[in-house]
């Protein structure tokens, strides 16, 4: 089973469920736990190969499907039936193809940086990366992939931050996230002819360059939704601006858990 831990509040009933993207760990959320805690429950997550999921399991296969199911594990564990996601980046993926799967358990989601649609230069990063990923060391295609998501000033912290936690990862480990991208764009597709009927945030940087546009068209067609564009943000805008994320994201959950 995966590596998570749960912070408990002493009056909501409420949880949240925090996803983080590849690469990452349940770390990146270090400028939310605060005030999470504060308000709700919180489970926080190391997807498999990452974080103190590093090593414990051995895995042949991944798949979208099968890294779902293992956050469905965690939350059985916890006794966790229902629940609000926030993911970050690729993790945005795959909390939108948890509720695809169950439902039920998904109260709300809050996609910061979310990934719905690859453009253009996503597409040509995407098969660079497919050609040199077995023969270049994965810290470097990794670290060039951060600089171009992520190219500002302003965005350095952030691609440290990814770059630091991506160093954990193992070469084998990264060629098997890698090889996800291969799932991506039919599930996006399917995504977006399928607009989910569950509450749903979208939270972007204003310098998100890659996939803000696509999302500001998406939300037009999905009346569940709505987005927050935030200010002087690129693509990890939790960790960008994470006084904005916290107040709007909080914010969002406490209008759809208030009683009718």
């Amino acid at each position: 089973m995966l590596y998570y831990k749960t912070y408990l509040h002493p009056e909501s009933p409420e949880w949240v469920v925090f996803i983080h993207g590849a690469g990452g760990s349940s770390s990146i959320w270090f400028k939310q736990i605060k005030d999470y805690c504060l308000n709700f429950n919180v489970l926080m997550v190391d997807l498999r190969g990452h974080g103190k999921s590093r090593g414990e399991n051995s895995y042949e296969k991944y798949s979208f499907k099968e890294i779902c199911q293992d956050v469905i594990e965690v939350m059985d564990d916890a006794k966790i039936q229902t629940a609000h996601f926030v993911g970050i980046s690729l993790g945005t993926i795959l909390i939108r193809n948890l509720y695809e799967m169950v439902p039920e358990r998904v109260k709300s989601m809050i996609l910061g940086g979310a990934i719905m649609r690859l453009n253009l230069r996503a597409k040509i990063l995407s098969a660079f990366g497919d050609w040199f990923k077995t023969v270049m060391p994965y810290l470097w295609l990794y670290s060039f992939f951060a600089w171009i998501i992520m190219p500002k000033k302003r965005h350095r912290q952030s691609r440290l931050l990814f770059v630091n936690e991506a160093k954990k990862l193992c070469q084998k480990e990264f060629v098997y996230w890698y090889r996800l991208i291969y799932e991506v764009n039919p599930l996006l597709k399917y995504f977006e002819e399928k607009p989910s009927s569950v509450p749903t945030l979208y939270i972007m940087g204003d310098e998100d360059h890659m996939f803000l546009p696509f999302i500001r068209k998406l939300v037009l067609n999905q009346p569940n939704s709505r987005l927050f564009v935030v200010s002087n943000s690129g693509h990890v805008c939790n960790v960008d601006q994470p006084e904005i994320f916290n107040e709007q994201s909080i914010k969002f959950i406490f209008e759809i858990s208030r009683p009718a």
